[in-house]
C-alpha cells in the first residue's frame, strides 16, 4: 500500500501452510496500513509426489501449501476486510491443470481443483453476505515462466511472463470477470475452451476418466479439436 506517497512496502516472511503465521501476517498488514483492499493468495509449489498411493508426506506438504495456504489466507484476512465495510478483492491463483487435470502431477491437479471449487464457493458466500463489498476471483494462468517452470533457465517462447499475466488479470478485474482465464503464446482462449469442454464431456458422455489421453478416444478427441 502507498503510504504518504512513499510507496512503502512491508515484507513479512510467512509459511502459508500454517494458519497462525497467516494470522500474524494479517495482524502486521492491518496494523501497518489500517486496512487491506486486495488479498492475493498466490503461494504454490509444483513438486511431484508421484502416484496416488505413494509419498503421503509429500502429498500433504503440497496440499498444505497449494490448497490450505489459500484457505488460511482467506480465514486470516476476509473477516477484517468484511468488517471494514470497504470495497475489496480476494484473488486466488488456480491453474488450468485444476480444470482439465492432465496426467503428470496428480497432487498438483488435486490442489488446484480444490482452489477452484473453494474460490467458487467463496465468491457465492461473499455476494450473499449482508453489507459485503468484497469479491473473490480465480486467476487461471496459462503457460507462465516462473520459479515452477521445469527445466528452463530463461523464458520459453510459448510462455508468458509474470508481468503479462498481471496485466491480463488487471484488465479482467476491471471487467469484473470471476474466471480470469489467461492465454499464452501457445494457447489462445478458443483452444482452452475446447479442452475444457472435452473434459466435462467425459461425464456427460460417460467416457472413461481423462479420455483425452485414453487410447480408445484419441481419434475422437483429435476430431473434436478440429471440428
Amino acid at each position: 500500500r502507498n503510504v504518504g506517497g512513499d510507496g512503502a512496502v512491508l515484507a513479512v516472511a510467512a509459511d502459508v501452510s500454517k494458519a497462525d503465521e497467516m494470522d500474524r501476517l494479517a495482524e502486521r498488514a492491518f496494523g501497518a496500513f489500517g486496512g487491506v483492499s486486495l488479498l492475493m493468495n498466490n503461494a504454490g509449489v509444483g513438486d511431484n509426489p508421484g502416484k496416488p498411493w505413494e509419498n503421503r508426506d509429500a502429498w500433504k506438504r503440497l496440499l498444505d501449501i497449494n490448497f490450505w495456504g489459500v484457505v488460511h489466507g482467506v480465514e486470516a484476512f476476509a473477516p477484517r476486510m468484511l468488517a471494514s465495510a470497504r470495497p475489496g478483492l480476494i484473488v486466488n491463483t488456480g491453474s488450468k491443470q485444476g480444470i482439465t487435470t492432465p496426467p503428470g502431477n496428480l497432487a498438483y491437479n488435486v490442489s488446484k481443483a480444490g482452489v477452484k471449487t473453494f474460490t467458487e464457493g467463496l465468491a457465492h458466500a461473499l455476494r450473499n453476505e449482508p453489507g459485503a463489498h468484497v469479491a473473490a476471483h480465480l486467476l487461471i494462468p496459462g503457460f507462465t515462466f516462473t520459479g515452477l517452470t521445469e527445466g528452463a533457465t530463461e523464458k520459453p517462447a510459448g510462455a508468458w511472463t509474470g508481468e503479462q499475466v498481471v496485466d491480463f488479470m488487471l484488465e479482467s478485474l476491471t471487467r469484473g470477470d470471476f474466471y480470469i482465464l489467461c492465454p499464452d503464446n501457445e494457447a489462445a482462449r478458443p483452444l482452452d475452451e475446447k479442452r475444457m469442454a472435452w473434459a466435462i464431456g467425459d461425464i456427460i458422455e460417460n467416457r472413461p476418466a481423462l479420455s483425452r489421453w485414453h487410447p480408445d478416444h484419441k481419434g475422437s478427441f483429435a476430431a473434436f479439436m478440429k471440428g
